[in-house]
């Protein structure tokens, strides 16, 4: 064995295995951003909020996966395991103390699916959208906006 395997191998036994983007799975609650169906905050979990746009996306994904965050206390977080049963779809609680994320739920895939919007909205943002567009972008439209 060449000295500089045996180090490599030495340094997995002692820190465990190499992994990508150790950030990005941390706040994930470990998986990558490119995977992500669908996500929802601790607030929203706690609220119910985006329980029902989780379960049309189980629905539209049938090989997902759900991560729930371990931080969350069951009683939240049992409709989202009943819903992820009802769907067939496995549901694993991540329970990691030394990280801090806003993350309580995430929909899952094994593949990348580089999908662009995986937040849920609130329901009053949703709904008091202009034609302008959405976020940043409308807003600075609107400020650039030529007088009449």
């Amino acid at each position: 064995m060449k000295k500089s395997d045996i180090e490599d191998y030495l340094q997995e036994g002692i820190y465990g295995s190499k992994e990508t983007k150790p950030s990005e799975r941390r706040r994930y609650l470990g998986t990558l951003r490119e995977r992500v169906v669908l996500l929802l905050t601790k607030a929203q979990v706690m609220q119910e909020t985006g329980l029902d746009e989780l379960t049309d996306r189980m629905k539209e994904n049938k090989d997902g996966k759900l991560l729930l965050n371990g931080e969350i206390s069951y009683r939240f977080l049992s409709p989202y395991k009943d819903a992820a049963e009802q769907n067939d779809i496995h549901h694993t609680t991540v329970s990691n103390q030394d990280i801090d994320t806003d993350v309580g739920a995430v929909l899952t895939v094994d593949y990348a699916i580089e999908k662009e919007h995986i937040y849920v909205e609130p329901k009053k943002e949703r709904e008091g959208k202009s034609d302008e567009g959405e976020g940043l972008k409308g807003f600075l439209k609107s400020l650039f906006k030529p007088s009449k």
